[in-house]
């Protein structure tokens, strides 16, 4: 056994600073032997760890000097493993271990429960698993090991009594969890109302007999155990149970077995034991001698107690009741709390009675309920700021409970007699005091003011409060309340209450007033910083203007303040936007770009003075703006002066004219074109002449042209002719016809209306549903060509309103078809023929006559389609094309639109048939009798007929139905094989399908790779015959795009190496890799060094195409050239300056070297000689830069020693720490007496010995010691 040695915080002083003189002294005289009797010995200075012995069951371990058990540490990570033999391994043919499934599930449990996993295969194909981890996460490992990567061979059911499985199941299902965790299984226990007594285990062979047994020992151990029910009455459980529970507590020691006494708060007389038999059997006996004695030996008494008293004889959890149970042996029987009755039975002995009744009395009246008289305002007052004066007198009295009531005058004291009373006069004193230089006042004033009052970040309020020593208390919102309470000095309460009312009045007065200003003035009223508005609001310090969020783009600005204050600021920011409106007018002045800086002056000397001049702001466009506009911005005047001043600057430099043409407004649009290509290709035809136009809406007819003399007269004239021609061609004429009636002039598919533009040559417009007169028709063209177009139209607009009334018959058998879905074709004809009113008979009438009311001319062409409509429908006939199911999808195309196309343009029904189910079994025959069924002759079917899914009905005139079978089969997809080389598939794919998926997009078909495993080179290509030869161009064109790569790649993976020294790789990759990306860069090639583990360190390997790898190597070779003529030379530079010169994130170094194009090497820690430094580089600059760094030195070197010279005045007196240890003189060190390295004769460690306390890392021979030789 060793033990510790324990070096207190007195004896380690003494040891530090030797003995105290008055000790030194007494140590050289004769009593150096009662010295010796003072020391110590060791085992009072270092007392020994408390040897394990074996101790009796039940008693407590003796008390030692470390006063505690140390307790084992044990690790919380455990380490199993656990085997799956190759018959129970659900994943046995795996490829490569550890990939696949098995490995994927490992991850997915590791994630899932925390703990590590370590697979290995054995020899017979088993598998070993180490899980480890803390010990439930081992556990949650193993059950899911043994789901999910072992199969669940095995279950079996095992019989315990239903009484029984509660226990298996344990409190909230514990036991169960432990259980499958612990045995790895899945064990399922029939419910309660199930009769059964067989509980299923499922899991593995192993798990399954672990989980068997386990529950046959929970079963077994409950045979043993036995429960006991014993009845007696609640008054005399007190007896049993005893005070403090310690008769209950003896008879379970005794006996061993489990006893449960109900609380007396539960009404019931029912005692239970638990436990082994005999043990119950000998504690029934107990309690039932306990009853019968007491039942015998006891008598009551009752005695009335106040109600309001009875918590005082029964003490804090009933403890007063056990304390006079534990002192006399008598019950005392409290009435329940919502029972009216004071009555309080005594119940025990008779001799004991009288101490029990005396002790009753004393706790009943030992307590007091008593009230101080306080305003309730002053609650808090007295109560003090988070409790600090209440604390004060809860802490002298703490048996003292002091109750507050919101809304009460009164404080209520309840505790011991004499407690009370030193508590109530304590805080009746409080109270008088508050009284006597406390105040409190109510005002009124409606909620909308309150946060007025309290101002942005409670600043209002908070100035009253401090100014005035007051406490101002404004009701929250929700409260709705218009009271507000002030409390304080009774001086500060009424100026607080004059200085809240006056702001209130002041408020009353207040008015809001929104000013309308535009949104984009918003920034330069506020001005930058918000320098501007700071002077509007040092100006109007009452009034609060407030501009709304940038993001809301609002033009409200809303002033807050005293009505006066708030007119006189609206008219001032009135006349502040005013100005600015005026000073924000915009004027662009179109000027030729050479002359700009001209304008501008040398140094911005014009464009300044005009600026000044002028108070405009001039803005020319950026250099590389091929815009010739400078924009002018200020008041209109002076916009103008501006302009003229920078046009007479142009007109000076060159021989700029500027002349005005007349051309009327209306042909300013047909002369601009369609985004001003018309006006500009005249502008750079003339020599880039500015031609000016007025503002669309003016009415001015007013053009200006301005540029060269020569340009300008030739832009004159071809604009004039333009005109001229437009004029002549946008003649136009209006004519109203109704909109019903627009359709039928344009007729179907716009036949009509291009016949009068054909003859002609007018352009006629009709109104678009965006117009408002929807009836104005507007003819466009030369004046004898809309005369003529106008004049047809007319006409036929004429006809159109004579309304005629026309009948034709219709066989009834086709009324059907004009009125289905409600009457769309008839909607259709009205539409088409100027609104025509198509009347049929009504249904079961049989009549035949259909009547159409309308124009004479629609009427008559209306009449002739549903003429045409009823021979098709008299012709029509129905066509079957058998198409396999599997294609009507791809023939339909998205949405039905194919098919919708084919309808339209062959006017026929086509109907596709039912999907069949492929997985709905075949229709059963019917059972046939004599070769018949149900009495008539069935025809066999024929093998070669095709099935119904496969057969589309086509309805209409045959010679359409047949164009339409026509139509159909062509879109039938068709399949082709091309031949792919195999290694060109993944490319042809692409990434995630990216390749293969635009192709098919491109080319509207399927392309089907076969999977790798086939190593096939066949591609199919499905889809229309019309797209498979453009689809098959299209892979071979991407085919030789690949082979093109391939061979571009072949001629890129080019390889050579070039030997260079590895001293000179950090140089040739450069800093941060600047100069290793610049040649990869410039050369397009891939550049590899050598790892730390290769062998040729000194090979450089370079890949890329042959020329640029050749290149590459060459500019290698040259940096190396160049580093090889560098020489290095070593310096002294004294290291106290080599911080200075390295400077801050090493900057100074950095400068240092780019600037002389050296490298600087700095001595490491440790070094030999501190001081050197190796300048690397070309002889003229190693030189320069080792100038450079002497002088450096030097003038470092001069701080450094100045500041040295300032810290040693900075020194504390006295000199070092060792002088001072010198001065306390030589430690005798800590001595004990009978310490176990003490051989004879008894001496202390020596402090300045270098074997008794060695320094670190110095080496110490080895010398013999009583613990024995050192291990190591």
């Amino acid at each position: 056994m060793s033990s510790v040695a324990v070096l207190t915080q007195e004896s380690f002083i003494e040891h530090r600073s030797g003995l105290l003189p008055e000790q030194s002294g007494a140590a050289g005289g004769p009593s150096a032997g009662e010295d010796e009797e003072e020391l110590p010995t060791y085992k009072d200075a270092f007392p020994p760890l408390p040897e394990k012995a074996a101790t009796p069951e039940g008693t407590q371990e003796t008390a030692n000097a470390w006063t505690s058990k140390i307790r084992p540490l044990k690790s919380s990570i455990i380490t199993q493993v656990f085997h799956v033999p190759l018959e129970e391994r659900k994943y046995k043919d795996i490829n490569q271990f550890g990939e696949g499934e098995q490995a994927k599930v490992c991850v997915d449990i590791m994630h899932k429960t925390g703990a590590h996993l370590e697979l290995s295969l054995a020899k017979d194909q088993g598998l070993s698993i180490m899980v480890s981890g803390k010990l439930d996460a081992v556990m949650k490992a193993r059950k899911e090991i043994v789901s999910r990567l072992q199969t669940q061979q095995a279950s079996a059911t095992v019989a315990i009594p239903k009484e029984h499985h509660r226990f298996v199941i344990g409190k909230n299902g514990e036991k169960l969890q432990e259980l499958e965790l612990k045995t790895a299984t899945k064990i399922q226990i029939p419910r309660p109302d199930d009769p059964s007594n067989q509980i299923k285990i499922s899991g593995t062979k192993e798990g399954l007999e672990k989980a068997k047994h386990e529950i046959l020992l929970i079963s077994a151990e409950q045979d043993k155990r036995a429960v006991e029910r014993v009845n007696i009455d609640k008054v005399y459980h007190p007896f049993i149970t005893g005070a403090y529970n310690k008769i209950v507590g003896e008879m379970m020691q005794e006996t061993g077995a489990r006893i449960n006494v109900p609380p007396p708060s539960v009404n019931k007389n029912e005692i239970v034991i638990t436990g082994e038999k005999e043990q119950v059997a000998l504690a029934v006996t107990l309690i039932k001698k306990i009853h019968e004695e007491k039942k015998k030996s006891t008598t009551t008494i009752a005695v009335e107690v106040k109600k309001s008293q009875h918590k005082y004889v029964v003490g804090p959890k009933g403890n007063t009741l056990q304390e006079i149970l534990d002192r006399t042996g008598v019950s005392v029987e409290i009435p329940p709390s919502d029972n009216s009755s004071e009555t309080v039975i005594l119940r025990g002995e008779p001799d004991r009675l009288g101490q029990a009744l005396t002790e009753v009395y004393a706790k009943a009246n030992s307590y007091t309920v008593s009230s101080v008289s306080a305003p309730s305002w002053l609650h808090r007052f007295i109560i003090g700021k988070k409790g600090q004066n209440l604390a004060k007198i809860t802490q002298q009295m703490p048996k003292v409970h002091i109750e507050f009531t919101e809304g009460e005058d009164k404080i209520t004291l309840e505790g011991p007699t004499k407690d009370v009373q030193m508590v109530q006069s304590q805080i009746q004193a409080i109270v008088t005091d508050l009284v006597s230089r406390m105040d409190y006042a109510e005002i009124t004033v409606d909620p909308k003011f309150h946060r007025h009052l309290i101002g942005k970040g409670g600043v209002n309020i908070n100035r009253i409060k401090e100014l005035h020593k007051v406490t101002v208390r404004i009701p929250p919102d929700n409260e709705k309340s218009n009271l507000i309470r002030i409390e304080g000095d009774p001086q500060g309460v009424q100026e607080a209450k004059k200085e809240l009312l006056e702001l209130a009045s002041r408020m009353e007065n207040e008015r809001t007033k929104d000013l309308i200003i535009e949104h984009r003035l918003h920034r330069a009223i506020i001005g930058q910083k918000g320098e501007k508005i700071k002077e509007v609001r040092d100006k109007f310090p009452e009034v609060i203007i407030n501009f709304p969020d940038p993001a809301q783009k609002s033009d409200i600005v809303q002033l807050r303040g005293p009505r006066n204050e708030v007119e006189k600021c609206s008219k001032f920011m009135q006349k502040m936007v005013a100005e600015m409106v005026e000073n924000s007018q915009t004027l662009s002045v179109p000027i030729f770009k050479q002359f700009h800086r001209n304008i501008i002056g040398k140094g911005g000397a014009n464009i300044k003075k005009i600026r000044e001049e002028t108070n405009t702001k001039i803005d020319l466009p950026a250099e590389n703006s091929n815009s010739e506009m400078i924009v002018i911005t200020g008041k209109k005047a002076n916009c103008e002066a501006a302009r003229n001043r920078i046009l007479a600057i142009q007109k000076e430099l060159a021989n700029i004219t500027e002349m005005d043409v007349s051309i009327p407004s209306k042909l300013h649009n047909l002369l601009i074109g369609s985004k001003g290509r018309l006006v500009r290709s005249i502008m750079e035809e003339c020599g880039g002449v500015h031609i000016h136009f007025p503002t669309e809406g003016s009415g001015i007819d007013k053009v200006t042209i301005r540029g060269p003399v020569e340009e300008v007269e030739k832009a004159k004239q071809q604009l004039l002719a333009l005109a001229e021609e437009k004029q002549i061609k946008s003649f136009t004429a209006e004519l109203h016809a109704k909109p019903e009636y627009h359709k039928f002039l344009i007729g179907k598919g716009g036949g009509n209306i291009r016949k009068v533009r054909d003859s002609t040559g007018a352009r006629i417009i009709f109104p678009t549903s965006e117009d408002k007169d929807q009836e104005l028709i507007t003819v466009v063209g030369t004046e004898e060509a809309v005369r003529t177009a106008q004049k047809e139209l007319e006409e036929l607009i004429k006809s159109l309103d004579n309304i005629v009334e026309d009948t034709m018959n219709v066989d009834p058998k086709h009324h059907r078809y004009f009125v289905a879905r409600r009457g769309q074709v008839l909607r259709d004809l009205a539409d088409e023929y100027g609104g025509i009113m198509v009347s049929f008979p009504r249904t079961g009438s049989q009549s035949d006559k259909v009547t159409l009311k309308g124009a004479k001319e629609c009427v008559e062409a209306a009449k002739k389609r549903m003429q045409e409509i009823v021979e098709d429908l008299e012709a029509q006939v129905t066509v079957e094309c058998v198409i396999s199911q599997k294609f009507h999808r791809s023939i339909m195309g998205p949405k039905g639109s194919r098919i919708q196309q084919i309808t339209r343009d062959h006017n026929v029904q086509i109907k596709f048939p039912e999907r069949e189910d492929p997985q709905a079994p075949p229709a059963e025959a019917p059972v046939q009798e004599n070769g018949e069924a149900n009495g008539e002759v069935k025809e066999p079917v024929d093998p070669n007929a095709p099935k119904k899914c496969d057969v589309i009905l086509i309805s209409g005139r045959k010679e359409r139905c047949e164009a339409a079978v026509e139509a159909l089969k062509v879109l039938v997809p068709v399949t082709i094989e091309v031949e792919v080389p195999f290694e060109l598939h993944r490319y042809i794919i692409g990434q995630k399908g990216s390749g293969i998926r635009k192709m098919m997009d491109e080319f509207e078909v399927n392309i089907q790779v076969p999977p790798p495993d086939q190593q096939s080179d066949k591609i199919a290509i499905t889809g229309l015959a019309s797209h498979l030869d453009r689809a098959k161009e299209g892979l071979f064109e991407r085919v030789k795009e690949l082979q093109a790569e391939q061979a571009d790649r072949a001629l890129k993976s080019f390889k050579l190496t070039i030997t260079v020294d590895p001293k000179y790789h950090p140089k040739i990759i450069g800093r941060k890799g600047a100069i290793i990306t610049n040649i990869r860069t410039e050369h397009d090639v891939n550049i590899q060094f050598p790892e730390k583990n290769d062998e040729n360190q000194d090979q450089i390997t370079i890949t890329g195409y042959e020329q640029n790898a050749i290149a590459a190597r060459e500019a290698i070779q040259a940096i190396v050239d160049e580093l090889e003529e560098m020489i290095s030379e070593n310096i002294t530079l004294d290291s106290r300056v080599h911080a200075r010169i390295i400077g801050a994130r090493g900057k100074g170094i950095r400068k240092i070297m780019d600037e002389f194009k050296i490298d600087l090497r700095f001595p490491q820690s440790g070094a030999a000689d501190p001081n050197l430094v190796a300048v690397i580089g070309r002889p003229e600059h190693v030189d320069e830069a080792i100038d450079h760094l002497l002088n450096l030195e030097e003038e470092y070197l001069s701080d450094v020693v100045e500041n040295e010279a300032k810290m040693a005045y900075m020194r504390p007196p006295g000199g070092s720490v060792a002088a001072a240890d010198e001065q306390r003189g030589h430690s005798k060190g800590f001595v004990v007496r009978e310490a176990p390295w003490a051989t004879g004769n008894e001496k202390a460690p020596d402090m300045s010995s270098s074997e008794d306390f060695p320094s670190f890392g110095a080496p110490v021979q080895a010398k013999a010691s009583p613990w024995g030789p050192k291990r190591f």
